[in-house]
């Protein structure tokens, strides 16, 4: 097979939670540990950072690979889902995994996963760490994929843990409390690893305090650690003057993720890098201000709050949730603009009345889909939207709707593309 050949196999085989949901989600490791004990346990290889939340655990982790890029250790990161390509999920260095890999990788997988018949994600999973333990990686910042506990990526023994912040999403399989949720996520804490949680609320505090008492593993919260001071913001970057809160010290960081949510990821940083480096990493202040002020360049990260063109202001991001979209209305609340386009769709598993509810009545709409099974009907969803007084028209995909809103705008307006990871995927490069 060729890599377009191996792509469709491991598409048309594999059962795929981004493409069909919860009917793709398997809720155990059974299936991960066995395929990597065909592959000689390469998880075991080489040393991890382990990553969960409900928002912000791909910006955090991409932020950490950076740093200790910068830092001159060899780091594989991997994160889901892929915009444009499958081999984002797996990289290092900020290069993509290489095609000869995968196609080489699967051919050799698939006895397995005609004995096994694992899922989409858990075949991914033990390509990146059969990737990572070939190519001999320093370090692998491990993002998971959902939840923790039962995640295929929580068969490794990490460095240090990392939950960035609890919220509602995949309550489906996740829970219906934040306590439940909360509880999923800590499920990444292990024995005597210290974890550092980036946001905490008075529901999902104790459940973390519990886990890690029982775990024995020392827990740092990243907002008692740092106090931001100011901040200023362009489309393209964003300048932050930080607090130490235990030494005093003052720092200004400049960040290449403009968006304001990025402050709660950078102190969640920061606070990882502080432990790591009571655990001797080399992290010098050099690599920490370049690796921040490169992140997005050097790992490729796309979709937060990302200036796509100007004259109209067109912006791409993934906020999908409730967490995530209160962020994006916070960050819409600071920009100027004469009229304000949102291009919206959602998955059919996500509660559209939920998100819908938040949105501003004020806005053009132009409601939309991905181009996947799982993605909600844009009719459908343009109905539901009007019991919320959100007005707009149905578009078949994504840059249909795109090009009637650049062309609906004037030059002084603001276009927001959100709803859904799989619609900010979709989109082309506009000319």
């Amino acid at each position: 097979m060729n890599y377009f050949e191996t792509l469709t196999y491991l598409y048309e085989h594999l059962p795929m939670f981004s493409r069909q949901g919860a009917s793709a989600y398997k809720k155990d490791l059974t299936n991960t540990i066995l395929l990597c004990n065909k592959l000689g346990n390469p998880q075991q290889k080489f040393k991890t950072i382990h990553i969960a939340g409900t928002n912000g655990k791909g910006s955090t982790s991409h932020m950490l690979a950076a740093i200790l890029q910068k830092a001159g250790y060899k780091t594989g990161l991997y994160t889901s889902p892929h915009l444009k390509d499958f081999r984002e999920r797996i990289k290092i260095n900020g290069e993509l995994c290489t095609e000869a890999f995968i196609i080489d990788f699967v051919e050799k997988i698939k006895p397995a996963i005609a004995e096994i018949q694992p899922s989409f994600f858990e075949i991914t999973v033990a390509m990146a760490f059969s990737y990572f333990a070939e190519t001999h990686v320093d370090v692998a910042v491990i993002e998971t994929g959902l939840g923790g506990r039962l995640d295929s990526t929580n068969i490794i023994t990490p460095e240090l843990s990392i939950i960035t912040n609890i919220g509602w999403d995949h309550m489906n399989l996740l829970g219906n409390t934040l306590e439940a949720i909360a509880s999923e996520k800590a499920g990444i804490i292990k024995q005597h690893i210290p974890v550092v949680i980036g946001e905490v609320t008075d529901e999902t505090k104790p459940v973390f305090e519990s886990v890690a008492a029982q775990k024995n593993a020392p827990i740092y919260y990243a907002q008692q650690a740092f106090s931001v001071l100011e901040y200023q913001q362009t489309f393209t970057a964003l300048m932050v003057k930080l607090l130490n809160n235990k030494n005093g010290e003052i720092n200004s960081y400049q960040l290449d993720l403009p968006g304001i949510y990025q402050l709660n990821n950078l102190i969640t940083t920061l606070t990882a890098v502080n432990q790591l480096k009571l655990q001797e990493w080399q992290l010098s202040d050099d690599s920490i201000f370049e690796g921040l002020a490169n992140a997005k360049r050097i790992t490729g990260l796309h979709g937060r709050w990302e200036l796509l063109h100007q004259y109209p202001t067109v912006i791409a991001d993934v906020a999908h949730n409730e967490a995530g979209i209160k962020q994006l209305l916070n960050q819409i609340k600071l920009c100027t603009y004469r009229q304000l386009h949102i291009i919206f769709g959602m998955v059919k598993d996500k509660d559209p009345q939920l998100v819908l509810s938040l949105l501003p009545t004020n806005a053009h709409y132009y409601f939309t889909q991905a181009n996947i099974p799982r993605a909600l009907n844009a009719t459908e969803l343009t109905e539901i939207a009007k019991d919320y007084h959100l007005l707009g028209n149905t578009y078949a995909d994504v840059n249909t709707a795109l090009k009637a809103a650049v062309q609906m705008a004037l030059k002084d307006d603001l276009i927001i593309v959100c709803g859904s990871v799989f619609l900010i995927a979709d989109i082309d490069p506009i000319h």
